[in-house]
């Protein structure tokens, strides 16, 4: 079996991209400081504790395993929080970016897929967005991935790193065997949060901004199943087998949905009220963001197992049904 270093991997994606890769046959080993990921979500390989900036870390890391390829998750990802404290994002983002594409260059080590987001684009003047759109951020959290995302690609250019990168659109869903699912310390995303309100785990949710340009002024997001997401980087890891130099793919269903429809969404399968009240917009949404992902399709040959929203919820609903309370980390 190969050795597949998933940085970030106690993370929501990095945890159910382990268990594809586990089950395809690869020993996915787990990077991460554990600093908002769950120890208990390092199900499917082993678990090495330690940041992306610790060289002497990363170096221990590669002379134990000698993987065949890095998948790159770890990142700060909450836009709002990347507006008030951008100093961290950068630091981690792309800071940690740069240390780890270092290390993999000193050890050989030249296949690489990399987690970057629909952010990199900022308000888009085309929906759906296609990968050829100008990178054009509203944020710190999108310019630190846009940042990464050029950092790659001159590492490519100058030292033969073949790299993939996944821009995803909204991650969505949870594992359908109930063995992982979104956990976030302190939750900021919209499926758990309006499950949490018809769970009475919280009073009510916040709807930030009913004034978009949109058709019930709510914003409207692609949202993807986690394991169709998971199972891109599976692809991906094939893909650079054919001597990828540089290839950026987006990943969504094509299709958005505001903020008021995933509540009605989540209020089908509860079968009771998702308590809200409107707030101002936050700094940095774009009203929408939605995908064209047929490059992702005619390359990596990727398919979306769980296109519809019912499907998405209901996993999300099952497994934050059954979970349990846990602390990061």
């Amino acid at each position: 079996m190969s050795v597949i270093l998933v940085v970030g991997g106690a993370g929501y994606i990095g945890s159910h991209t382990c268990k594809v890769l586990r089950r395809a046959g690869h020993t996915p080993v787990c990077v991460d400081n554990l600093g908002s990921g769950y120890r208990s979500a390092v199900k499917y390989g082993p678990l090495e504790v330690g940041d992306l900036r610790d060289g002497a870390f990363l170096d221990g890391v590669f002379f134990r395993w000698r993987p065949e390829a890095v998948i790159h998750f770890a990142a700060h990802i909450e836009v709002a929080e990347s507006v008030k404290r951008p100093d961290l994002f950068y630091s981690n983002n792309v800071g940690g970016t740069l240390s780890l594409l270092t290390k993999m260059v000193e050890h050989g080590v030249l296949n690489l897929v990399f987690s970057s987001t629909c952010a990199v684009f900022g308000l888009p003047e085309v929906v759906p967005l296609t990968e050829t759109l100008p990178h054009a951020p509203i944020n710190p959290y999108g310019a630190s991935k846009s940042m990464a995302e050029r950092i790659i690609a001159d590492f490519s250019h100058a030292f033969g790193i073949r790299a993939v990168v996944l821009r995803y659109f909204n991650a969505s869903g949870a594992d359908p065997d109930g063995e992982i699912g979104e956990r976030h310390d302190p939750e900021s995303h919209l499926i758990p949060i309006a499950i949490e309100v018809a769970l009475g785990k919280r009073d009510k949710l916040l709807v930030f901004g009913d004034d978009y340009a949109t058709p019930d002024g709510t914003c409207v997001r692609d949202y993807v199943h986690v394991v169709d997401l998971a199972a891109a980087h599976l692809l991906a890891i094939d893909h650079l087998k054919g001597k990828t130099a540089f290839q950026a793919f987006n990943l969504g269903n094509g299709k958005g949905y505001s903020v008021l429809e995933i509540i009605s969404a989540v209020e089908r399968l509860a079968g009771r009220p998702v308590a809200r009240s409107f707030a101002p917009r936050r700094a940095g949404d774009p009203p929408l963001l939605v995908a064209d992902s047929a490059l992702a399709r005619k390359r990596l040959g990727w398919r979306p197992a769980f296109p519809d929203l019912d499907q998405i919820v209901g996993t999300a609903w099952r497994w934050h049904c059954n979970v349990m309370e846990e602390p990061a980390a």
